[in-house]
């Protein structure tokens, strides 16, 4: 009798890599990487330095201690733990304390990803957890970044920035709380902004995200329909207010998470149907915290939404199988025949 062997996606081979998809989302993020250098200078390109190497090195260390000879865990290399160091570096500030993204790379890769088996076999998104992780344990030392004053301030207007710097406050907690300081054209182009690194530049996200459609490592809907949902939640939670669509999608890491972190492979769900109730649930879920918390909740909101994805895995109906409806109608039928 032959042996049936179940396991985890993907079941079909094809001819792209995760190393080559990985490599993909590295140079996709690569444009907004080099804006957040730009405008919060050398510390920002620190902490996501601390930040990458310790995830790789945390991975290597891992399959080491497993009796994993060198050779093969080079071989095996495939970049995701790159990508992972790469997202929770942008996801901190400049003014981050540089053990920050060491400790959250760290978990991420050793707890999150290696605990459960490696690259696939995750619950969650490493990166993404690695963010909440080290936001609830060091909620007190994760201040926002400010422009750097030689760099940022050679593509701010000298104006907007000032008063958002002397304020302390990011564009999305302004907006939270009724004091827009920023135009949309500044959170658009990350010009005098203060906050996280991945929250900079919206146009070399969306270039990132552009370029990942085109190589098709993503399908364009579902960022879409994150990033469209919750802005359109936020104006009708704000007595229908469209004036506040475009600074509730362009503030904050909305941009960010919907591109580079919901659309995960291995935390998103498999099927289209799955999708659309995933990404709008998303949406949903992070106007409304938005709304009644007054902080960034994407991180939470994707993650929350990670643990409930796999109830969300419909099961493909069979050829032949009779539907939900028809069974429904087959058993009032049964019901009456008696």
């Amino acid at each position: 009798m032959a042996k049936i062997i179940v396991s985890d996606s993907p079941h079909i081979k094809g001819p792209r890599t995760t190393k080559g998809i990985m490599l993909d989302v590295i140079i996709a993020l690569a444009p907004a990487f080099i804006a957040g250098c730009v405008f919060f200078g050398v510390k920002a390109f620190l902490v996501v330095l601390l930040s990458c190497a310790t995830c790789v090195i945390t991975e290597f260390v891992y399959l080491l201690i497993c009796k994993k000879k060198f050779i093969e865990i080079l071989k095996d290399f495939d970049f995701s733990s790159l990508v992972t160091g790469l997202l929770i570096g942008l996801t901190l500030s400049g003014e981050t304390p540089l053990y920050i993204p060491v400790l959250a790379g760290v978990f991420a890769i050793a707890v999150v990803k290696m605990l459960f088996g490696g690259t696939g076999r995750n619950i969650v998104n490493p990166a993404i957890a690695g963010r909440v992780f080290v936001f609830i344990a060091f909620s007190s030392t994760m201040t926002s970044g400010y422009p750097d004053p030689v760099f940022g301030a050679l593509f701010s207007d000298g104006i907007t920035s000032g008063a958002t710097i002397a304020s302390g406050a990011t564009p999305l907690t302004s907006l939270l709380d009724g004091t827009i300081t920023l135009s949309n054209l500044d959170m658009f182009l990350g010009t005098g902004l203060a906050g996280c690194l991945g929250e900079t530049s919206k146009v070399a996200l969306i270039a990132g995200g552009i370029y990942l459609v085109i190589k098709r490592v993503i399908n364009w809907k579902w960022p879409v329909i994150y990033i469209g949902v919750t802005g359109l939640i936020a104006v009708a939670l704000n007595k229908f207010d469209f004036s506040l669509f475009l600074p509730s999608v362009l503030s904050g890491g909305l941009i960010l998470g919907a591109i580079y972190m919901a659309t995960d492979y291995v935390t998103s769900p498999s099927t289209d149907k799955a999708c659309y109730i995933y990404y709008t649930a998303m949406g949903v879920l992070t106007a409304v915290l938005r709304h009644f918390t007054k902080i960034e909740v994407v991180s939470f909101a994707i993650l929350l939404m990670n643990l409930v994805m796999p109830l969300l895995n419909f099961r493909p109906r069979a050829f032949g199988e009779p539907s939900f409806f028809d069974r429904v109608k087959q058993k009032a039928a049964e019901r009456r025949a008696k």
